[in-house]
């Protein structure tokens, strides 16, 4: 993914910073609730989301189950439309695809629609290596890109910041990067989407590459789609000589019939519209309208690893909606910076260990960035368990990270560290099988409560250190039952 997240720290390393700010924290908060307020409306005006929901479920699982053969019909359906499909393992061949294309234009600029995918491959900085600047034409994307900063938010990658920061921005930065923000700027929507408005202009009149990604790909026909809110997208799908698409493996659908449950489930969920002000939908080239070369780059980067996992694979149903960020208490809180990827929240925090794998502090941490509650699932519009892909993650980062292929199975490789945990676990297995240990053991918690230790010993003082310890109730509940049922242990309670 991209180098910019490198070296980020774990998880509450990095969130301690976020819940200190209170600006930050106002930001979100007013956002989150805003947009999940509006989701709820929209949602509610359709009597078949339930359906809705589950139709999208069923079309992602079947399309996961058989992708080889939909990505090589998207193949021959592409190259018979006139566009041309390359494969990428890897960020890093994605990036050089990529470039070594814009290069055999002889361009030096390029414009981009809002892409995800761009973003974790780290594309805007191998462009850069080469030599060719990236112009990114959503206002949030434009933003981020002015302030020099990172993404925290998979629809509003500019959440974190408010108004009279994005008015600085833009009089402190535009200049640098084209046509200076007029002068007397106020910091009203309306004079700022002015200024992005004149700013870009000039750019996308001016440019012959475009790069975007795509929210979906029909296999049948070889048709991208991509939903967007401002028009900026369709500037640079339509002006220019040359588009290249990098989109992930896991988009695809298999037909215009599947399509149709995305384009009802998508916008009510990620901006609570009923419709996407702007859906463009383009097959390959077409003679004297729009451009005249399309390049497709199909993204793998972990997504087949992923597959492997049954239960993790479910994560690759995403269509990136961002529904699950708005309900997360820990996102409200902590915000998007802190996951260390283009892709945070609860989706964030069960895609990217996925996709990167848990060898460093971040990815090993991203697993626990939850509380559990359970609302991210609520809110997915494919549902997505995300609370138990959460704790399967848990369970492989204690038990050795990353998961690798043996023959139809997969093994987990022993790790070395989290001794401590398991050594708990082992003991609270112990402790639960035998039943006279356990009641002894409830009996002098109970005894002994008004003396409860404010932070537990060793390994425990990391959990104390941000919780409370639960008050222990007077008597345990074996005595109680036995109290209020005439003497007896029987019964289901």
């Amino acid at each position: 993914m991209s180098g910019t997240f490198v070296g980020m720290p774990a998880f509450p390393v990095a969130a301690r910073d976020a819940v200190g700010n209170a600006t930050l924290r106002g930001n979100l908060r007013h956002a989150t609730h805003t947009i999940r307020a509006k989701r709820a409306r929209a949602v509610g005006e359709l009597s078949d989301w339930a359906a809705l929901r589950e139709a999208g479920k069923r079309i992602k699982d079947h399309t996961l189950r058989h992708l080889d053969h939909y990505l090589v019909e998207l193949e021959e359906a592409v190259t018979a439309a006139g566009g041309t499909v390359h494969w990428a393992a890897d960020a890093e061949e994605a990036n050089r695809i990529v470039t070594e294309l814009v290069q055999a234009t002889g361009e030096s600029e390029v414009v981009k629609v809002k892409s995800m995918a761009t973003q974790e491959t780290g594309l805007n900085e191998a462009l850069e290596a080469a030599g060719i600047r990236a112009y990114e034409t959503d206002l949030a994307e434009l933003i981020v890109q002015l302030g020099h900063d990172r993404p925290s938010h998979i629809l509003v990658p500019a959440i974190h910041r408010n108004r009279a920061e994005i008015r600085d921005l833009f009089m402190n930065e535009m200049a640098a990067w084209g046509r200076p923000a007029p002068t007397g700027l106020t910091d009203t929507p309306a004079d700022l989407a002015e200024a992005a408005r004149l700013h870009l202009r000039e750019k996308f009149l001016r440019a012959k590459v475009g790069i975007s990604g795509a929210n979906f790909m029909v296999a049948k026909t070889g048709t991208m789609v991509v939903v967007e809110s401002e028009g900026n997208g369709r500037m640079c799908l339509t002006l220019p000589d040359t588009l290249i698409s990098v989109v992930g493996i896991e988009k695809v659908v298999p037909t215009w019939r599947d399509l149709e449950v995305f384009l009802q489930t998508l916008p009510r969920s990620s901006t609570a519209e009923r419709m996407n002000p702007y859906t463009s939908m383009w097959t390959g080239t077409t003679h004297h309208d729009g451009p005249r070369h399309f390049h497709l780059v199909l993204l793998d980067n972990g997504r087949t690893d992923t597959l492997t996992d049954q239960t993790g694979r479910q994560a690759l149903r995403c269509i990136r909606c961002s529904a699950c960020l708005n309900v997360c208490p820990v996102y409200e809180r902590a915000g998007g910076h802190a996951y260390g990827s283009v892709y945070p929240g609860p989706i964030g925090a069960v895609l990217t260990p996925q996709l990167r794998g848990t060898h460093t502090a971040i990815d090993a941490s991203l697993p626990y960035a939850s509380t559990l509650c359970g609302a991210c699932y609520d809110v997915c519009p494919v549902a997505i368990d995300i609370p138990d892909i959460l704790v399967h993650l848990r369970e492989r980062v204690v038990e050795g990270g990353p998961a690798t292929r043996d023959g139809s199975k997969v093994v987990l490789r022993p790790a070395k560290g989290h001794a401590a945990e398991r050594a708990a676990m082992r003991a609270a297995g112990w402790a639960f099988g035998r039943p006279g240990v356990l009641r002894a053991g409830q009996r002098l918690a109970s005894r002994a409560r008004r003396l409860p230790p404010r932070t537990l010993p060793g390994p425990g003082r990391a959990w104390t250190a941000a919780r409370d310890l639960p008050e222990v109730p007077p008597e345990p509940f074996r005595d109680w039952w036995q109290r209020t049922n005439g003497g007896t242990e029987g019964g289901t309670a």
